[in-house]
Formats: C-alpha cells, sequence, structure tokens
C-alpha cells in the first residue's frame, strides 16, 4: 500500500514538472556549450522570437484541450497582418494621423482574427465537420486571400510610428513579450479558476458527458476557437509591427507545427480534456533555446524542423507512456 501511494506521489509530480525539469536542463546544457548563451540579451531575444508563436500556442492550448486542432493559424497570422497593414494605409490617405491609422489597423486585424476563429467553431459545431478538415481548408483559403490582397508580394505600412511599436519595451521587456505574459496570466485563471475552464476540460474529456451534465459543449468549443482567431491577430500584430511589413507568402509558415509542438511539450495531450497555461508557455522557451543553441552551433537552419519533429513525437511518447 505505501509503494502504491509513493508511486502515484511521484507520478503526479513529475507529470507536473516534467517540462520545467526538462527547461532547467536545458539551461545547463546551452550554458556549457556556448558562453554567449546566459548574456541578457541573447535571453530577450529568444524571449522576442517565442513571442510570437506563444501567443498562437495559448490558443492552441484552448483548442486542443477541447478535443480540437487549428491547422490554419500560420496562414491566418499572414492573412490578419495583411488586412491590418492595407486598412492602416487606407487611413493614413483619409486622416493623416499616425495613430488613428494605426488604431485602426489594430482593430481590424483583431476583428478579422475574431471572424476567422468564429468561421472555424461555427464549422467545426454547426456544420458537423471535423476539425481536422476546417483548419486545414482554412489553412489553404487564409493563404490565398493574403496572398491575393498583398499581390503575392510584401505589404509594407506607410507609418513609421507602427514600425517602432512592436520594438519598444515595457518594464526592460520587449512588447510582444509583456503582451504573451499578461494573455498567459488571463488565460490561465481563465482555465483553472472560471465555470469556463471546467467546462473546456470536461468538454475534452468527453463531449458525450458533458452534453448530459447540462453543459453547451458547441458553445464550449465555439469560444475555443474564436479565442484562438483572436490571439492569433494580436501575434500577427506585433508581428508586422515589428517589420513594419507583411511578406505574405511567408509570413507564419510553420507557425502551426510550432504552436502544437509548445502545447504538447508544455504538457497538454493531444487527447484534450487537461492542460496547462504556463506549461505551453515553457514549451515555447524550450524551443526557442533549441532553435537558439542550433544557431550558435552553426547547425544548419534547414535541420530545425527535423529537431522539432523528433521532439513533438519524443513528448507524445512521454505523454503515453504517463498515461
Amino acid at each position: 500500500m505505501i509503494k502504491k501511494i509513493t508511486g502515484r506521489f511521484r507520478k503526479f509530480h513529475y507529470q507536473k514538472y516534467a517540462s520545467l525539469i526538462a527547461l532547467a536542463l536545458l539551461f545547463i546544457v546551452s550554458s556549457i556549450l556556448s558562453p554567449y548563451f546566459l548574456q541578457f540579451q541573447n535571453i530577450l531575444n529568444i524571449l522576442r522570437q517565442i513571442s510570437y508563436t506563444g501567443m498562437i500556442a495559448l490558443g492552441q492550448t484552448f483548442v486542443i484541450i477541447s478535443g480540437g486542432i487549428d491547422l490554419s493559424v500560420g496562414s491566418l497570422t499572414a492573412f490578419n497582418a495583411s488586412v491590418g497593414i492595407l486598412f492602416l494605409n487606407y487611413l493614413m490617405k483619409i486622416f493623416s494621423n499616425e495613430f488613428i491609422a494605426m488604431a485602426g489597423g489594430i482593430i481590424a486585424a483583431l476583428i478579422m482574427g475574431l471572424l476567422a476563429g468564429s468561421l472555424n467553431g461555427f464549422l467545426i459545431t454547426r456544420g458537423r465537420i471535423a476539425p481536422f478538415i476546417v483548419t486545414l481548408g482554412s489553412m489553404a483559403i487564409f493563404r490565398s486571400l493574403a496572398l491575393f490582397v498583398g499581390s503575392a508580394g510584401e505589404i509594407r505600412s506607410v507609418s513609421g510610428f507602427y514600425g517602432t511599436f512592436g520594438m519598444n519595451s515595457i518594464l526592460f521587456l520587449p512588447v510582444p513579450v509583456f503582451i504573451m505574459l499578461v494573455l498567459t496570466a488571463v488565460l490561465s485563471i481563465t482555465l483553472n479558476n472560471t465555470r469556463y475552464g471546467r467546462y473546456l476540460c470536461a468538454v475534452g474529456s468527453s463531449a458525450r458527458v458533458a452534453m448530459f451534465s447540462a453543459i453547451n459543449v458547441d458553445r464550449i468549443k465555439f469560444i475555443a476557437y474564436t479565442v484562438s482567431g483572436v490571439l492569433v491577430s494580436i501575434s500577427a500584430v506585433m508581428l508586422s509591427s515589428r517589420f513594419n511589413a507583411v511578406s505574405t507568402s511567408n509570413m507564419g509558415m510553420g507557425f502551426e507545427l510550432d504552436a502544437i509542438a509548445a502545447v504538447i511539450i508544455g504538457g497538454t495531450p493531444l487527447t484534450g480534456g487537461r492542460g496547462t497555461i504556463w506549461g505551453t508557455i515553457v514549451g515555447a522557451i524550450i524551443l526557442g533555446i533549441i532553435n537558439n543553441m542550433l544557431n550558435m552551433l552553426g547547425v544548419s537552419p534547414y535541420l530545425q524542423g527535423t529537431v522539432k519533429g523528433l521532439v513533438i513525437i519524443g513528448a507524445v511518447y512521454i505523454q503515453r507512456q504517463k498515461a
């Protein structure tokens, strides 16, 4: 009996802190391999790089906990950013006021993300189409629309203020990193301390049981995809403001892989039903450190996808062993 209780205790803590232990070990190994790794500016660069996919991964966490998946986030990033900058440029011609134009462009991008996420949620909940099929189709649609509105090229902002917006700092943290941490705190509270969070986990565990428990399953899933769309828009605004432009063919490429990888590494199983928001951020940081070290060691960037794929497979295998 004592051994059984002790085994459960160890398993509980291993599951809870596995991603943190992996992050600590990765920090130690990276600091040994490169003397430049622990420099403050390098750490900030890693956090800035992962903040864009990190925000997207937060929304992906909600979607995966609900038992779904969203493959459209990368293409939606490019489309939302394109809409935002195009509307910003349009407002600049009318008002010649950078603040109004920038605010209008950001609002337009956020609204488009909300509508796109809602569309995915509607087709999945009301259309009864599998999430994989819906988001795979919308991935192609959003990328095509981004290429169309940008003539398959680059869309540049005419506002210099918009270009500096994403490069500023708040409390010594880059703006995207600060926003990512605020969103993480808000969504963590939502998941762990609200009725919606409990219902989300219940729906992911068993939609049928949740339905018999008087939970509106369709609404819970719809909100999850809508939240994902809005978070993609926030990331798109931050990323486009960093470069003050959008490359309609390249922006967001592979973001869906990075987001899903961060969620899985952070401890959220693809089967849904449970998850952790802060774990997702830890997973994103782990991926960021791996990419940073591969660059420092001179490994070809074409092999980074191989490493991500191996990490995803390893994380899923570990979760399967713990189940």
